[in-house]
């Protein structure tokens, strides 16, 4: 029996558990070690796709399914195999040909399993494709393969903040419309988010839905900080997650995961 049985902690990854050095500082790799080593549950709830976290999946000792493409996939990278996933409506091709038209300067990534489609790929689309190290075709919206699980939007702030009005004026039934950061703007099946995986996972792990903690950085991470005991956010967060109350720790870089793991330390005392 360790102190930390049955407690789930679930974090984001980019500027939350790996930092703008592409690095996980190691303070928290000897943290999540301890926490897991001690009987802790520990996964990863991210806005990454598949083929984008992949590469990371080893880097802290991650002991669950890992969040994927902000809730719309459930991965088991131990076994490899995906456990659950959702996708964007067939009509998201035709919404998305009637958005280029209204607001021509958007990009975007769309999402068909391992492959991912640019649609006018800007310096945002560039700069992310560079720090997620993956290639992109590009092709017509028209052409691009279906299912998507999701779609990355990306401009500037002030771009996306139109866009996610347009779209939640017109189609807020059919897609969640959520920020992962200033620039990326991600769409995703009507409730598909990250709260909704974490409810999924913990029923998945017949966990106790009362000793889940989570952490995250940004407008996408809200909903599942909403089924958090205590919600946490990195000191580095969207004012959003500052606004909407969650509890500030150090910054991504100075380690807030083993921050956290320290407060559940006393908790579970």
């Amino acid at each position: 029996m360790g102190k930390f049985d049955g407690v789930l902690l679930v974090s984001d990854f980019d500027d939350t558990l790996y930092g703008a050095d592409l690095r996980v500082p190691p303070v928290n790799v000897e943290a999540i070690e301890y926490f897991t080593r001690n009987g802790g549950t520990f996964t990863v709830a991210t806005g990454r796709a598949h083929p984008t976290f992949a590469p990371h999946a080893r880097l802290v000792n991650i002991n669950a399914p890992v969040i994927l493409s902000n809730g719309s996939a459930l991965y088991d990278f131990k076994a490899d195999r995906m456990i659950h996933e959702t996708f964007l409506p067939d009509r998201a091709r035709e919404d998305l040909q009637q958005l280029a038209q209204d607001i021509p300067e958007i990009g975007f990534e769309a999402y068909n399993h391992d492959d991912i489609y640019v649609y006018q790929p800007n310096r945002v689309t560039f700069n992310h494709l560079k720090r997620a190290g993956m290639d992109a075709a590009e092709v017509p919206i028209g052409e691009m393969p279906l299912p998507w699980s999701k779609v990355i939007l990306q401009q500037d702030n002030e771009v996306l903040r139109r866009v996610q009005r347009y779209m939640l004026e017109r189609w807020a039934e059919h897609y969640e419309i959520i920020f992962s950061n200033a620039v990326l703007l991600e769409m995703t099946r009507k409730g598909s988010n990250k709260g909704g995986m974490v409810d999924y996972l913990v029923k998945y792990l017949g966990m106790d839905p009362k000793k889940v903690y989570c952490v995250g950085d940004n407008q996408n991470d809200i909903p599942m900080l909403a089924r958090s005991a205590v919600p946490f956010a990195p000191s580095n967060c969207a004012q959003e997650v500052k606004d909407w109350g969650a509890y500030i720790m150090g910054s991504c870089e100075e380690g807030c995961i083993a921050q956290i793991i320290r407060v559940l330390d006393k908790l579970y005392e």
